[in-house]
């Protein structure tokens, strides 16, 4: 049975738009806040799957993924979502890993095993660029997450940048937690802890660069995502710096 905080069903493909998909997983403890898991899937023009965030693994939805297309392309998003790649990789020998700035180097102090073959930049690679824009998010020496927009239905798809948990979700003191952090549905953006690491002017210039993609869904990778109104609710989230600088 799925916790009560996670987004059932769990492990079944979900679409969002022609060639995406989401998949939710089940929760994390993470510094003792349970965490929904959320993977996104695109199918990019090639035929070959992208795995953004991969859950944690499961037999079953692999044959579910090998229906659509063939896993190739494992992404570690970021130095907090990174631990079931290697899972995957070792399901599917015929996949690559990228990982964001820092995720090698945190793998490796916490003993986890992981083989990153690429490492994301702010260059989309080739093997996705017919189809994806993407950036390393600058301004924290700490928290360096790779964002990705999926040009043909203006799908943006983040990781922590914005979280979004549904009090409805949450026991009760969670909800007093979520709602100081300012991560709590309605209102979800970046926990307050975290805008404390960037510097703003970084910041508020990746943000405008998201809000020029002009994107119509957001997807995140804890709690409610947006289906619909994706530039407003960025502007939303990111209404804390000034985003109407040069």
């Amino acid at each position: 049975m799925a916790a009560e905080g996670t987004y059932p069903p769990l492990f079944t493909l979900k679409p969002v738009a022609r060639d995406v998909w989401i998949v939710d997983g089940p929760e994390i403890d993470l510094y003792r806040m349970p965490f929904p898991t959320r993977m996104t899937v695109v199918r990019l023009s090639s035929g070959a799957l992208w795995l953004h965030s991969p859950i944690a693994f499961s037999g079953a939805l692999l044959e579910a993924l090998d229906e659509i297309g063939p896993v190739r392309h494992l992404v570690a998003p970021n130095w907090l979502h990174y631990a079931w790649v290697q899972d995957w990789a070792d399901a599917v020998p015929a996949a690559e890993t990228w990982a964001a700035p820092g995720v090698a180097e945190r793998a490796k102090g916490r003993g986890v095993r992981l083989r990153v073959d690429h490492r994301l930049t702010d260059a989309a690679p080739e093997a996705w660029s017919l189809d994806l824009a993407q950036m390393i998010v600058p301004g924290s020496r700490i928290h360096r997450e790779a964002v990705f927009f999926h040009e043909a239905t203006r799908t943006l798809i983040l990781t922590d940048l914005i979280e979004n948990f549904e009090a409805g979700k949450l026991p009760w003191h969670l909800r007093i937690t979520t709602y100081v952090a300012g991560n709590q549905d309605p209102g979800g953006s970046m926990p307050r802890d975290m805008r404390l690491t960037f510097d703003k002017a970084q910041l508020a210039g990746a943000v405008r660069r998201m809000i020029g993609w002009a994107p119509e869904r957001v997807i995140l990778a804890h709690g409610r995502w947006y289906r619909t109104n994706g530039t407003a609710e960025l502007r939303r989230a990111f209404s804390f710096l000034d985003l109407d600088g040069a």
